[in-house]
């Protein structure tokens, strides 16, 4: 006797209500680890993005406490003391008792460092034109304004 054989039913799965594709935070990691590619590749010396933002931020600000420094440079405390240690071993930063303060550190950029911070800022500039340039003027000005928003 022969059996009936009915045809396989193919299962789609509804869309799920999550699709990592469309989440905000997956899309940022996407793009920073496009533009931190970039920035290795153009920034034209050994430094980390961290570090590159605590000489920049050194370099506008002048001497500051390593607590304020890594407020100014969205670090945590363990970070921030990190890249300092470190580039302060490369000569490019030191730290000094706050003469208002004794107990707390004042870091400063030392001559090579600020040299180096002046050297590299064109490359910085360069790095941040390549990581926008798939959009136009107006496009980067919103990304930026509605980034700024999002902070």
């Amino acid at each position: 006797m022969a059996r009936s054989v009915s045809p396989k039913r193919t299962f789609k799965p509804a869309r799920p209500c999550y699709v990592l594709d469309e989440q905000i935070g997956f899309i940022l990691r996407q793009v920073w680890q496009r533009h931190a590619t970039i920035f290795a590749r153009e920034i034209g010396i050994n430094l980390t993005p961290t570090q590159w933002a605590a000489l920049a931020k050194l370099n506008e600000t002048g001497p500051c406490s390593q607590n304020l420094l890594g407020r100014l440079t969205a670090m945590d405390v363990a970070t921030i003391k990190g890249v300092i240690d470190r580039l302060t071993a490369r000569g490019l930063t030191e730290t000094c008792p706050d003469p208002e303060d004794g107990r707390r550190l004042l870091v400063s950029l030392t001559r090579a460092g600020q040299q180096l911070a002046e050297k590299a800022a064109p490359n910085a500039l360069a790095i941040t034109k390549e990581t926008l340039a798939p959009l136009d003027a107006k496009e980067r000005e919103t990304l930026m304004a509605l980034l700024n928003k999002l902070r």
